[in-house]
């Protein structure tokens, strides 16, 4: 895991005015006052594929903004495996629980290689005390958590395992950047979907062959999102 420290909030090498995500970000909505409250700071870490940003059940000091890449959430079920319950893509905020001082409720993995910010919870603690613009993102956060967790279920947890897969594939098409994506691990994939890794395998080969997806290079791939809709019955 690399670590550069933001010296300063406001300005310096990653100014908050010139991050490209800034308007997806938690700290979308503020103002350049507001982050003379900053007394923190606040780092950027870069992780590997399959590198952990947390476990569940630790107790968390930070939240985290994610900058580019995929993360995994999984839960701990009760027979001793993982589940995997949602996935964070650019923007998304991770491990908004500790701000209640609850440990973190998943176990955060990168899936392919990703850049944060690891924000104090002390620093969004007093923003949200002081500054009604971070309140309200606070909440619109929670309520896309929520709206997330909900389309995770109805989406993604019902039907023939060949339309949950074209759903994943929908998703991850249209949330890749430049509307490229990198094709989940047949294991992930069948713990995101409630499927065996053979099946999503099998489901992925065919929309290979029959052109649904299109390999571009370096990993990466395109859908046909039309196609790749009509197949998850859309």
């Amino acid at each position: 895991m690399e670590e550069n420290r933001i010296q300063a909030v406001w300005q310096g090498e990653m100014q908050c005015t010139d991050c490209k995500i800034r308007a997806l970000a938690l700290f979308a909505d503020l103002h350049e006052r507001d982050f003379a409250l900053i007394h923190r700071p606040i780092t950027e870490l870069g992780l590997d594929s399959g590198a952990t940003l947390y476990r569940q059940a630790d107790q968390g000091p930070v939240v985290f903004t994610l900058r580019s890449g995929l993360v995994k959430l999984e839960q701990a079920q009760s027979n001793g495996g993982q589940r995997i319950v949602r996935l964070l893509r650019q923007g998304d905020v991770a491990g908004l629980e500790s701000l209640l001082g609850k440990p973190y409720n998943h176990t955060a993995t990168a899936l392919e290689p990703v850049s944060v910010c690891r924000i104090p919870k002390e620093v969004v603690s007093r923003l949200n005390q002081e500054t009604p613009r971070l309140f309200k993102q606070l909440m619109s956060r929670w309520q896309k958590a929520v709206d997330d967790a909900d389309n995770w279920l109805t989406e993604l947890s019902s039907g023939s395992s060949r339309a949950r897969v074209a759903r994943l594939l929908c998703y991850l098409a249209e949330h890749g950047e430049h509307g490229r994506f990198s094709l989940i691990g047949r294991e992930d994939m069948g713990s995101i979907l409630g499927i065996t890794k053979e099946s999503a395998s099998r489901a992925v080969a065919e929309f290979k062959r029959e052109r649904y997806i299109t390999h571009v290079g370096s990993g990466r791939y395109t859908g046909n999102l039309d196609l790749l809709e009509n197949a998850a019955g859309r």
